[in-house]
């Protein structure tokens, strides 16, 4: 048996090298890696071409917001501009198995159609921020997160990932490993008012064509504008308020609302309700995080290198041990004796063969892995 094939190096006969060179993150076709495109990156790179692929996003917010502010938009129109489906083909974000996510259902398009006017009520005429973010969606609605905002972004700079992803397929994969196949919902266009379709020369693999994302864009955890921090941090916001006296109102009204002797929830709860009462103090918490967006490069550029070292190095280590030293890859786990018979195998190879080690990094449990319909699978 031969090496095991995982990554998108191993399917289409490229070297790693070939793929960081380029920028791209070498993903797995196995599984979903955790791993999720951050509109801030875009806004914050010293790329020209990131730059206007966030102004991009910022004005097909206002197209939205525009057109919920004239017209009364019906459910076929939501549908059309508003709801999209997981851009499967990244190989990124929250899967059980393979790479079907949920994508962005009905609840988005209401949470984001809902939220518009206080999202971008001030678009292109900030006077706290430096610019809009669509991550201020998720300040405002709870339960919208990292994936959904990744899910958003993509699909509206899904041009560029198309382009990137052919000019490498072009260069370094073969050609009966392509395939020109027609994607929808490639650009918008703003006269007609639809989406567009157009054709491409992309990597194929099991039906389907696969799209590249470079790594200068993701993030392992949250996107750097976000909510739980927005929470962690709240203290810290009223002191960057000039004005006196909106500051003093802040802080007397937190106090107000918030339990003499607060939990944690306590205090979410006041934090939010403040919030509610001054929404201008989400203004401040962006700028702030605008302020340290070097931070945020530099912090995504560390966790990327460490999910490279655990998705990639330490989960082919531990493919290859499996590979050498037990039977796992010779039973097809397709019956429950089978699947049996793969959970031991991989049980005596770390128990008894270090396979531990792959699991820890400085001591610190990296990532488990689950043996599901006789498939190995891992999760962060």
């Amino acid at each position: 048996m031969g090496n095991i094939d995982i990554y998108f190096s191993n399917f289409f006969k490229v070297t790693f090298e070939d793929l960081d060179k380029y920028g791209a993150f070498n993903i797995s076709l196995i599984n979903d890696l955790p791993l999720f495109i951050d509109p801030f990156l875009l806004f914050n790179s010293k790329k020209h071409e990131y730059q206007e692929l966030h102004k991009g996003i910022l004005r097909y917010m206002k197209f939205l917001r525009d057109k919920s502010a004239t017209a009364q938009i019906g459910s076929g129109l939501i549908r059309s501009w508003y709801v999209f489906p997981e851009v499967r083909q990244s190989w990124l974000g929250f899967s059980r198995v393979g790479n079907k996510g949920l994508g962005l259902k009905d609840d988005f398009a209401v949470a984001l159609h809902k939220n518009l006017h206080a999202v971008f009520s001030n678009f292109g005429n900030e006077k706290i921020t430096h610019s809009s973010h669509l991550e201020k969606l998720c300040l405002i609605k709870d339960g919208i997160g990292r994936d959904k905002i990744s899910d958003f972004t993509t699909n509206l700079i899904k041009e560029f990932l198309l382009e990137y992803t052919q000019k490498f397929a072009v260069q370094y994969i073969h050609k009966r490993l392509r395939r020109k196949v027609a994607v929808n919902k490639v650009r918008f266009n703003y006269d007609t008012e639809t989406w567009e379709s157009d054709r491409f020369d992309l990597p194929w693999y099991m039906g389907d064509y696969i799209l590249l994302t470079p790594k200068d864009i993701l993030t392992k955890d949250e996107t750097w504008i976000n909510r739980s921090d927005l929470y962690d941090s709240f203290q810290t916001i009223p002191s960057a308020i000039l004005n006196e006296q909106l500051r003093a109102q802040i802080n007397n009204y937190f106090l107000s609302v918030l339990p003499r002797q607060p939990t944690a929830q306590d205090h979410h709860k006041a934090v939010a309700t403040v919030i509610e009462k001054f929404p201008v103090i989400l203004d401040y918490y962006i700028r702030q995080k605008e302020d340290a967006g070097e931070e945020a490069v530099s912090i995504s550029n560390q966790k990327i290198s460490q999910a490279e070292t655990q998705y990639i190095k330490q989960i082919g280590e531990l493919a290859e041990i499996l590979r050498k030293q037990s039977g796992f890859y010779d039973t097809s786990g397709l019956t429950y004796k089978e699947a049996l018979a793969r959970v031991r195998f991989l049980k005596d190879v770390i128990e008894s063969k270090d396979g531990y080690r792959l699991f820890y990094s400085r001591f610190e449990q990296i990532f488990r892995v689950k043996v599901e319909l006789g498939e190995l699978c891992w999760s962060a």
